[in-house]
């Protein structure tokens, strides 16, 4: 227990002097995820709109898939990413493997199928009445869309908070893909809060473990707070 307790002490002082190493880190982090949180919602919101308010065959069944793809393996996002960015894979041309981009790619496909689908429930969730209203006014089919996503707004945004979690809190594919390297360049370096908890936790280095843990808690407290502030103006 006082190894522990120990352990707590060393962490704060870590963070309280700005060790560089766990600034580095977490700054990285930062910027990766919230790189893959802006590409997956460029990608998860108009795609959503369109799944949710168009009407084809196989609709039942896409939103089922990507409600399955939700509890997607991380460990097998990793794998066939490395295997598509290897040397001897397709795309192994674009020396990308082992770099801050492979892990973006990653933690962007990861959190795609999450946050399509909330989208979906968001804009599904709005209500029948205002979109009956809209349709009785005679608004454009553009006019339309922009109404329901203002209404939907909140729970996008919730949306986006979701997805942001989900990636900074990504290790399995992290590790395969960014090999958890520590170089000498800010953004040739993989070494990320997750990977850097499981390596540094490995080497029985607790309190700077511990550290890393805190300022990754710390960002996904500070993530929410934003979004309830925005949502509550």
């Amino acid at each position: 227990m006082y190894e522990i307790i120990e352990g707590f002490m060393e962490a704060v002082e870590l963070i309280i002097t700005l060790d560089p190493d766990v600034m580095a880190i977490s700054a990285r982090s930062i910027v990766i995820s919230f790189t893959s949180t802006v590409f997956a919602t460029l990608i998860a919101v108009p795609l959503g709109a369109a799944i949710n308010f168009g009407r084809f065959p196989g609709r039942k069944s896409l939103i089922n898939l990507i409600q399955t793809l939700y509890a997607l393996p991380t460990v097998i996002v990793g794998l066939l990413l490395f295997l598509l960015l290897s040397r001897v894979g397709p795309f192994g041309f674009l020396r990308l493997l082992f770099t801050p981009t492979a892990m973006i790619i990653a933690q962007t496909v990861l959190v795609l199928p999450i946050m399509t689908g909330l989208t979906i429930s968001a804009l599904s969730g709005v209500d029948p009445v205002i979109r009956d209203t809209l349709h009785s006014l005679g608004a454009t089919r553009l006019q339309f869309l922009i109404n329901i996503m203002r209404e939907a707004r909140f729970a996008i945004l919730a949306t986006v908070a979701v997805g942001f979690g989900r990636a900074i809190s990504e290790v399995g594919a992290a590790i395969l893909v960014g090999g958890n390297i520590m170089a000498s360049s800010f953004m040739s370096s993989t070494r990320v809060l997750t990977t850097a908890i499981s390596l540094e936790t490995s080497m029985g280095n607790i309190p700077k473990s511990i550290a890393l843990g805190i300022i990754l808690l710390a960002i996904a407290l500070g993530v929410n707070l934003a979004i309830t502030a925005v949502q509550h103006r």
